[in-house]
């Protein structure tokens, strides 16, 4: 009698934004992207069912970990990639400790649904984040890679090329994922800059940013009322809108504000 053969499969959760790519072209493209050197630590931020986890497994010069908060794919990950065992962390990516110590890079398909607060993740662990190759829901990844004086550049803008060189590297349409979604995607590389304005405060340039974006059609002297002092407000530059200011200039902005 021939012994059966059994096959884990997986179900797709609309609840968490799950797309799964499986054009195999592309996803050696994205996986290309990733900058490798021996004894590389790499993070994959939802692996679901191994897109383009698969293409990484044979790097032995990287030490590979993956965070999936669908225990479903975990078990289906672990199931047809014995290699995993013990390399993926069943948690949510919001809540989750860094995954390794000293220097690591990212790489992922990250969920639409909360891809923006991935970024603000990914920008706790600034320090020690070196690379990112992600993909976006595309008019997500053009935000981030907006200059001033665009409508699209807004607070990931700013605050993540306050540390980070961001480049839009290539479109992915929909077809190259089960379901399709209705939007095109994008892919975007993050290189880290060294916190080259010497920001010690994240948290307090975070707010300033939040709150000059927060009435992006009224000017910086509204839109900051509140959060600066009287006598910074009355400054020329507060007649300007949020959108009108480089990086630079939030950086200086910042400094004065803290006296530094």
């Amino acid at each position: 009698m021939p012994k059966s053969i059994f096959i884990l499969k997986y179900t797709l959760k609309k609840s968490l934004g799950q797309h799964f790519l499986h054009d195999e072209s592309m996803c050696q493209q994205i996986v290309a992207q990733v900058t490798r050197r021996p004894g590389l630590q790499l993070l994959e931020i939802g692996p679901g069912g191994g897109a383009i986890t698969k293409y990484m497994l044979p790097w032995p010069e990287v030490h590979y970990k993956a965070v999936e908060v669908d225990r479903e794919k975990v078990a289906f990950l672990e199931h047809t990639y014995p290699e995993l065992k013990g390399k993926i962390m069943e948690a949510d990516i919001l809540q989750v400790a860094a995954p390794f110590e000293g220097h690591f890079s990212v790489v992922g398909n990250f969920p639409y649904n909360i891809s923006s607060p991935i970024l603000f993740r990914i920008l706790d662990w600034e320090e020690n984040v070196d690379e990112v190759v992600g993909m976006f829901q595309k008019e997500v990844a053009q935000r981030v890679a907006a200059g001033p004086g665009s409508k699209t550049y807004g607070i990931l803008s700013v605050l993540m090329q306050a540390f980070f060189s961001v480049e839009y590297l290539f479109d992915v349409p929909p077809g190259c994922f089960t379901p399709p979604p209705k939007v095109m995607s994008g892919v975007l590389r993050f290189t880290n800059l060294k916190n080259p304005f010497e920001i010690t405060d994240k948290k307090s340039f975070k707010r300033l940013v939040k709150a000059a974006f927060s009435q992006r059609r009224k000017t910086l002297r509204n839109a900051l009322k509140g959060t600066l002092p009287p006598e910074m407000l009355a400054q020329d530059l507060m007649t300007q809108r949020a959108e009108q200011l480089s990086v630079a200039q939030f950086v200086d902005l910042f400094r004065a504000w803290k006296g530094e």
